[in-house]
């Protein structure tokens, strides 16, 4: 409709733009009306002192004359918590931009934000101003945040669970632990944001806690989500349960964008239910020789697998195991389940009993043929596993279980699936 609404409006300027450069000089920039790709350059909500990606608008000179914009700059100038970049050039003032007929220029901007004592989001606003007194807006949201960074010489930052800020969203850069006797507890609405490769790590004899709620959630996600970083997999590494890590607890949670998900290593367990799991670029739930139990689990598209459980105990109910990753070809099943585990030269570097690993009421299908399940196992270590009133991709019981629209990432059952009643129940 944008793209209508422009084509309208050039076609009706176009006759009044009739300017002459007949003596080869430049028109009036006054008197020639510059077209933008977009009313207003927008970013979503940033935190403060974290720059955003660069966005672009794109300037038109849509008549049939040449000019030179005096400058272009912004209308806060030096106080302005947003950046230019016209065609290369980095100045605060941008000036005598030439601007063929029928040309187009492209400006680059960015947005960093100072921090303030609000806990609310709150609004940033600026303007590019052109030479001719055209202006195109310019706005952000801000939001301040708790950092959790990494101290120089460190190989981690602390939690301080007894303190922890549930007012405002925390943002994990590098590794973050909670260390040995502790619990983080996590509330209804708590969100925690990871940079680039940033871990959470749950110590030996640690805990995590994360009781969220179906109206509000506990979020775990990437700290970038302008533009495609939204739906981005590999923002960030993962929720590291380290072994010795017991009576973790995950209820009513959102885990996104990053590589690994949860992990949970050897005599660490995990207790996790009506969690959303998504946009893995490995998988969403490693079991490497610990424990783990899920109740009304939706995971859904990974690169690699969803599941992965390579020795240890396992039980999972009503879950929706969901791979339909279109960003490139998938290699593996979405469940893997093994009692050992390969080193790059492909020989077995460690085995481990798989004790349990029972599906029940779940639904696991996907883009993958012909099947979505894979067990490999060496007789050395035990291999037991069972699927119970489950629909498997290359199962005994295989339909296409009707997901409403996986383009749309909506995995809700149309009406008359096979699968209504089980797999995971959606709150609404």
């Amino acid at each position: 409709m944008k793209k209508i609404l422009y084509l309208i409006v050039l076609a009706a300027v176009m006759p009044m733009l009739t300017l002459s450069c007949a003596d080869g000089g430049y028109a009036d920039e006054r008197e020639v009306p510059l077209c933008f790709s977009v009313d207003t350059l927008s970013f979503d909500t940033l935190f403060t002192t974290v720059g955003s990606a660069t966005r672009q608008v794109v300037v038109y000179n849509a008549t049939g004359n040449d000019v030179v914009i005096s400058s272009v700059t912004l209308q806060k100038g030096r106080a302005s918590r947003f950046r230019l970049n016209v065609d290369g050039d980095t100045s605060l003032v941008a000036r005598d931009v030439e601007l063929l007929a029928g040309d187009s220029l492209f400006i680059f901007v960015q947005a960093n934000i100072n921090p303030n004592d609000q806990t609310a989001p709150f609004l940033e606003e600026d303007a590019i101003v052109f030479g001719n007194g055209q202006r195109l807006p310019l706005t952000a949201w801000g939001r301040n945040a708790v950092y959790h960074a990494v101290p120089e010489g460190e190989p981690y930052s602390v939690i301080d669970c007894a303190n922890w800020d549930h007012t405002r969203p925390h943002v994990i850069m590098g590794v973050a632990a909670v260390l040995d006797g502790n619990t983080l507890t996590l509330q209804p609405g708590d969100e925690l944001y990871f940079y680039n490769n940033a871990i959470l790590a749950i110590d030996t004899n640690a805990r995590l806690i994360a009781s969220g709620s179906a109206e509000q959630p506990v979020l775990f996600t990437s700290l970038r989500h302008d533009g495609w970083y939204s739906f981005l997999p590999g923002q960030w590494q993962c929720l590291w349960f380290t072994s010795g890590s017991t009576g973790n607890i995950i209820n009513h949670a959102i885990v996104e964008n990053g590589t690994g998900g949860l992990r949970v290593y050897p005599d660490a367990d995990l207790t996790v239910s009506n969690t959303v799991i998504r946009n893995m670029s490995d998988c969403a739930l490693i079991g490497q020789g610990g424990s783990i139990s899920g109740s009304n689990l939706l995971v859904y598209d990974c690169l690699t697998s969803l599941t992965v459980l390579r020795g240890g105990s396992y039980d999972f109910a009503g879950c929706t195991f969901a791979d339909y990753w279109r960003y490139s070809s998938r290699r593996i099943e979405s469940v893997v389940l093994t009692n050992y585990l390969l080193a790059a030269d492909g020989s077995v570097a460690q085995t481990g009993d798989l004790t349990q690993a029972d599906f029940t009421d779940c639904i696991i299908y996907g883009t993958y043929s012909p099947a979505e399940v894979i067990v490999s196992g060496i007789e050395a270590c035990q291999l037991n596993y069972s699927f119970t009133h489950c629909l498997v991709k290359g199962g005994d019981w295989d339909e296409d279980p009707q997901f409403v629209d996986t383009d749309e990432d909506d995995y809700h059952l149309q009406e008359g699936s096979p699968a209504t009643g089980i797999g995971y129940q959606f709150d609404n």
